[in-house]
């Protein structure tokens, strides 16, 4: 029985509330879905699926919705005891509708995530963790979770633990303040073991639409492993000296929600099971095998609704990959 490491994944969990109206904007809406949202929550959640270890830290509302989102986790065997409840502050709520011609009309109810501080953290605790996942789209945006944020990477490379970063960009939240996302990726790129970017991440951050270019830039900034996830192009994988397409999964898709944040989760729970993980990239076949697995972990959520609720069990992949024949030699 292989033994895995803890993962903690730091950032939001808040409730998603989609529009289940066709074609209407949020004036019009009347009939919503709540759903248990935030990257890093879902990526907490799919490295527990797949038989991992995985803690949560951040903040909730102590209010109904707060509690809805501590059970979610719970259910799925995410530790939450590093899950913290403000009182007075709401739950952070995001409310979305989509429109016949793609737009999103968005609204952001920030709440109790923003607020964490450097007192509300159990330091030894996180000091167990073997990998610490920093992948939150709204913790960079304020104080006191921005501050405490970037020191807890700080922290995190100091203890030696394994850093993951994912810049999780999201236009609505920053319109107006595109340089300071990029100023603060940065940061984290330059502090991390693993980066996961979409295409359109990569080109924000480093400002070049070329890709070999844009890797070039991340690995000057001192990124180790940079995986770039490009839809059904697949996951382009640079080290830095070695770089390669790791094909998509062919599949009828339903909804994409959480597709990226379960393909991290799939590796750092592969990673999680190395005695050195930090040593993992240095070996290049294994990243290859590590990313196809997490290739079909994505492509198995686009066949289902919702995020959490669509994530697979380490069996169900096994199982996928049997009936699909989609076993791809590295």
């Amino acid at each position: 029985m292989k033994n895995y490491g803890t993962v903690l994944c730091v950032g939001e969990l808040l409730i998603d509330f989609f529009c289940t109206d066709v074609d209407v904007n949020l004036v019009d809406g009347q009939h919503f879905s709540k759903q248990a949202g935030g990257a890093p929550a879902n990526v907490s959640a799919a490295i527990a699926k797949l038989g991992g270890n995985a803690s949560f830290l951040g903040k909730v509302g102590d209010d109904p919705f707060g509690k809805f989102l501590k059970q979610t986790l719970d259910q799925e065997r995410v530790d939450t005891s590093m899950l913290l409840f403000e009182q007075g502050t709401p739950t952070t709520l995001a409310f979305v509708s989509l429109q016949g011609n793609g737009e999103r009309d968005f609204v952001f109810n920030r709440g109790a995530d923003r607020l964490v501080t450097p007192e509300d953290l159990d330091k030894e605790q996180i000091k167990q963790a073997s990998i610490v996942h920093f992948g939150s789209a709204t913790a960079l945006l304020n104080d006191p979770f921005k501050q405490t944020y970037l020191d807890l990477m700080d922290e995190a490379k100091e203890n030696g633990q394994f850093i993951s970063f994912d810049p999780n960009y999201r236009g609505d939240l920053w319109k107006g303040s595109e340089e300071e996302f990029i100023s603060l990726s940065k940061q984290g790129i330059q502090k991390a073991d693993f980066v996961k970017l979409s295409e359109d991440e990569l080109k924000i951050v480093s400002g070049e639409s070329d890709r070999e270019s844009a890797l070039d830039i991340l690995h000057g900034w001192g990124a180790k492993t940079v995986a770039v996830t490009l839809g059904k192009e697949g996951t382009l994988i640079s080290t830095g000296a070695t770089r390669t397409l790791i094909d998509s999964i062919k599949v009828k898709s339903i909804d994409s929600t959480g597709a990226g944040d379960a393909f991290i989760g799939a590796v750092l729970f592969q990673i999680s099971g190395l005695e050195q993980p930090k040593e993992f990239a240095q070996d290049f076949e294994q990243l290859q095998k590590f990313v196809t697995l997490a290739n079909r972990v994505g492509a198995i959520v686009c066949t289902k609704v919702g995020a959490i609720a669509a994530l697979p069990t380490l069996e169900e992949v096994e199982r996928f990959a049997s009936q699909a024949d989609s076993t791809i030699e590295v």
